[in-house]
């Protein structure tokens, strides 16, 4: 990925040594970790130094963190040392492991199961809900001694975030609500639709939203108790209800909430921001459809507005009043949300929409293109009441990369 960052602040100095008789003398017996952050939240980069190694010696630097099941995920790279004895994982290329080149992160998105295809799965740590946070144990070894040991804590909340789950008969909606701290500066509230995976999906994104000071809820549509247990017939009005429940909540902007819709979501969101523009304030949409589909798994009419069907048809995107934020990728194999996304960018131009709008097409990457970075992630899935494997497209490495670039971009255009 090539992603180059300087070292700054560094903190924590740990060394384990192994004993000057455990090892060769030619070999390097004790290193010191460097990291600038012992704990961060889980979007956010953490930049890695090792020191005390021989010039020149060849080191590997591995990362191992637990998932929900308790499996153990584990990254690796090798390298050189420079003339210093000094290993940077912002500026040291990786001759070979679980990714190659410089990637100051790469050890953290490129973590593989223990057993398994790692383009077959998605590294879970737990809910942000039940797990607040994750660790990740970075080793040194040299000459197959390890010599150096350091943990570091990846939250998904930030310090004062609440959460509260909803339920369709007490709340009117289903879901996730993440909360900032009390008596932060009111920002949009961000509603947060998956895809064809159903349930309370995106609940990482929701709680790293909200530690960024924006109220977020992770909806469920259908596929939750209460709610269609496939996507059919879904009513836009359901989502109508979220967002005002959602702009009524502390430290949300009553004057309306940003749709971010991911793959089937991305539908939703358009047909909502472009239906109800006095409550949708912003669209973000993430391997988009600028038309819409049929129900899945079964066909039938996906959406309704008003008891009638939403015909599958081109979306009317002029409609929309926002600003658009439209994130593809290249390899997309589940549909061309590329050629989706540079339309809907093409339509608004035509019709000369005043309000912002923007594409980030990956060329490399798949439908995984999004959302956040630096979280192992596969390139295919099983989709729910389905046994056959649905191809992303992209790699690994293309998908990190886009998700690293686009992060920033997302809250930059939340922040404007």
């Amino acid at each position: 990925m090539g992603i180059r960052r300087g070292l700054v602040g560094l903190i924590a100095v740990v060394v384990v040594s192994g004993g000057a008789t455990a090892c060769s003398p030619r070999h390097s017996t004790q290193a010191t970790i460097e990291v600038d952050a012992e704990t961060a939240l889980a979007d956010q980069a953490v930049h890695v130094r090792v020191s005390g190694l021989r010039a020149r010696e060849t080191v590997t630097v591995a990362s191992q963190a637990a998932d929900a099941r308790g499996r153990s995920w584990r990254g690796e790279a090798t390298f050189a040392a420079d003339g210093d004895g000094v290993v940077d994982l912002d500026r040291s290329a990786s001759v070979s492991g679980s990714y190659r080149g410089a990637d100051g992160m790469g050890l953290f998105w490129s973590m593989r199961p223990p057993t398994g295809d790692p383009d077959q799965e998605w590294f879970s740590p737990g809910y942000p809900e039940v797990a607040g946070a994750f660790e990740v144990r970075l080793t040194v070894t040299v000459a197959g001694r390890e010599i150096a040991t350091r943990t570091v804590t990846r939250r998904w909340t930030a310090p004062g975030v609440t959460h509260r789950t909803l339920a369709l008969d007490a709340d009117g909606v289903a879901g996730v609500l993440f909360l900032p701290p009390e008596n932060a500066v009111s920002r949009p509230g961000v509603l947060l639709l998956g895809g064809s995976e159903g349930g309370v999906g995106r609940k990482y994104d929701a709680a790293l939203l909200a530690s960024h000071g924006y109220p977020a809820l992770a909806l469920a549509y259908f596929g939750a108790p209460g709610l269609p247990e496939t996507l059919r017939d879904i009513p836009l009005e359901y989502f109508v209800t979220a967002a005002r429940f959602l702009r009524a909540q502390p430290g949300a902007d009553p004057g309306g909430v940003v749709v971010n819709g991911y793959s089937r979501g991305s539908e939703a969101a358009l047909l909502l921001a472009g239906s109800y523009p006095e409550i949708v304030r912003g669209t973000i949409l993430y391997a988009p459809s600028d038309a819409v589909w049929s129900g899945f798994p079964h066909g039938g009419h996906a959406w309704t507005k008003g008891g009638v069907p939403v015909p599958r048809t081109a979306i009317p995107v002029t409609d929309v009043a926002g600003p658009v934020l439209a994130i593809a990728g290249g390899e997309d194999q589940v549909w061309r949300s590329a050629a989706h996304a540079r339309r809907i960018m093409r339509r608004l131009d035509d019709a000369r929409v005043a309000a912002a709008h923007q594409a980030l097409v990956y060329p490399d990457a798949g439908h995984g293109v999004g959302s956040f970075p630096y979280l192992a992630a596969g390139t295919s899935t099983i989709p729910p009441g389905t046994d056959v494997v649905r191809r992303l497209g992209g790699t690994r490495e293309a998908d990190a990369s886009a998700r690293h670039d686009s992060w920033p971009k997302v809250l930059a255009f939340l922040a404007g």
